[in-house]
């Protein structure tokens, strides 16, 4: 008879050999944690009836901006979007042949060949298979998208204290890691004690799925596996492994410590997808069908609030105007919104101060030649302990003449304020020196190339709103409520910034509010 084993001891171990993704998959299946939540549901309008006209004025064209107008006019609200930039999509930004990189100080012009797949998403580029919101929106839209490669085990791994700087390929580390570390524990003094909490059998299955997991010998020892691909041979002659990589060198890096588990991740876990010609077209198709007016280079001078509606100022080719509108739902991210002339109360003022924007940058280059292909690499993200943090290989155009590489997507805050203190050209030659580290003739390819500081770029001054959750405490429920009749959006009020369906997920909310509202107001009839 089988020795039970308790539940919490099962986790443990599972923990020990999968990591905390097996961890959270294993508990959902014996119902100890829910499964994640798809999405926001999606707000249900009631249409106006019997003569009523209720009006709108958005503020910001960006993707939850244009969701709610879209959705407020199928109920026959009146609407009018007002944006401040030169273009509408806010942090959805496409760059191709000529588009302005509009940066504060440092506005730059695209100098890519105009050609369909020569572009790069300097915003949003993915779209996880959960974000339900953005797939309907897609599909409601007829917006094609394609699979994005968001990891590529054929793809580098570099790091200046590990291999002398040399890189190593994605696959070779993984498998390597894996193989050393599942021997330690199939080695274990520990092994007792999972012998004393399984039966014979199943700790005999134990060992088979450890040396399964680390692709270990028949004596539990690692000495290497075609997972990490091979030296030599495979088609005409006999295969042979590769000698393992050095186990210290592995634990130098620090690729193991988050970006080895990236596709584990719920929000990076394949398939993913993208919007094919880039994540603009969804933005172009929302207003395609948005017929309300959408004022662009307008930006908000004031918002005052009053009892039965909202007036908002702006100021369009040097002349303020103003528009009055019964409700305001608002994208302005906050800490601009802030510097903004208001009468909103003041525990709601000072929650707007207290928001934390993220400071991140891309750098996209042209390249004469899609060598990466060459290397065997089809889309995906190679690594490194540089700067640049991630060289991202377009998962579009494949054996094309040419393609826009990714060069750099830089999430560390003080690496970001330094690149963003050169000057274009600067940043551009300090990438492609850092990718001639994974790709030794990288500058040869490059014919030009353009980068997006987004604490830097004139409207936005920031990508997402981060924090600790002591200081999501501190504001983000007084956020999520209105403020009279005006309504904050966007994903800052979301807990997931940084993503199209947080903001998105935002939209639904505040429309379930104001359509509360409105049913209200009318007697309970909308």
């Amino acid at each position: 008879m089988n020795n039970p084993v308790s539940r919490r001891q099962f986790l443990s171990r599972v923990g020990a050999v999968g990591g905390s993704a097996a961890v959270y998959q294993a508990a959902i299946g014996l119902g100890l944690a829910p499964a994640a939540s798809l999405a926001a549901p999606r707000a249900r309008l009631d249409a106006l009836t019997g003569g009523q006209r209720r009006s709108v004025v958005i503020l910001g064209a960006g993707i939850s901006g244009l969701a709610c107008a879209y959705e407020l006019e199928r109920a026959g609200y009146d609407c009018t979007i007002i944006e401040a930039s030169h273009r509408i999509g806010g942090r959805v930004l496409t760059i191709r042949a000529g588009d302005l990189v509009d940066e504060m100080g440092n506005q730059q012009i695209c100098g890519f060949d105009d050609h369909p797949s020569l572009y790069f998403n300097a915003g949003p580029a993915r779209i996880p298979a959960h974000h339900r919101l953005m797939h309907h929106y897609c599909k409601t839209l007829g917006v094609p998208l394609e699979v994005f490669v968001n990891e590529n085990y054929h793809a580098w791994v570099q790091e200046p204290n590990a291999f002398g700087g040399k890189p190593v390929r994605m696959r070779e580390f993984m498998a390597d890691a894996r193989g050393f570390m599942t021997e330690l524990i199939a080695k274990s003094p520990n092994r007792a004690e999972f012998e004393a909490t399984f039966s014979a059998a199943d700790a005999e299955r134990l060992f088979e799925f450890l040396r399964s997991y680390g692709d270990l010998d028949a004596k539990g020892r690692y000495r290497g596996s075609g997972r990490a691909g091979y030296a030599s041979g495979g088609w005409l002659e006999a295969s042979t492994l590769k000698t393992p990589l050095d186990f210290k060198q592995l634990l130098n890096a620090k690729f193991w410590r988050e970006a080895m588990h990236w596709g584990e991740l719920s929000d990076q876990a394949a398939p993913m997808m993208q919007v094919v010609g880039g994540s603009d077209n969804l933005i172009k198709s929302f207003a395609a069908q948005i017929k309300s007016s959408i004022l662009t280079q307008a930006p908000v001078q004031a918002i005052n609030l009053a009892e039965d509606g909202v007036t908002v100022i702006y100021n369009q080719r040097g002349e303020n105007k103003a528009i009055r509108a019964d409700y305001c739902l608002n994208n302005i991210p906050a800490h601009l919104l802030a510097g903004i002339h208001n009468n909103f109360p003041a525990p709601y003022f000072a929650a707007l101060g207290l928001v934390d924007w993220g400071k991140l940058m891309k750098i996209g280059l042209q390249m004469s030649k899609r060598f990466w292909e060459d290397e065997g690499i089809y889309g995906g993200i190679s690594w490194t302990g540089q700067e640049i943090e991630q060289i991202w290989y377009p998962s579009h155009g494949y054996n094309g003449a040419k393609g826009v590489v990714l060069g750099a997507y830089i999430f560390e805050e003080e690496t970001t304020e330094a690149f963003a203190r050169l000057t274009p050209a600067e940043r551009l030659q300090r990438a492609i020196e850092q990718g001639a580290a994974i790709h030794p003739k990288y500058a040869s390819y490059v014919e030009n190339g353009v980068s997006v500081p987004w604490n830097r770029m004139n409207h936005m001054m920031g990508c997402g709103s981060f924090g600790t959750d002591e200081d999501r405490k501190r504001w983000f429920k007084t956020l999520q409520g209105p403020a009279g009749r005006h309504y904050l959006m966007g994903d800052q009020i979301s807990y997931h910034p940084g993503w199209q369906e947080g903001a998105l997920s935002s939209a639904h909310f505040v429309l379930a509010q104001l359509n509360e509202r409105a049913k209200t107001e009318a007697g309970g009839h909308a």
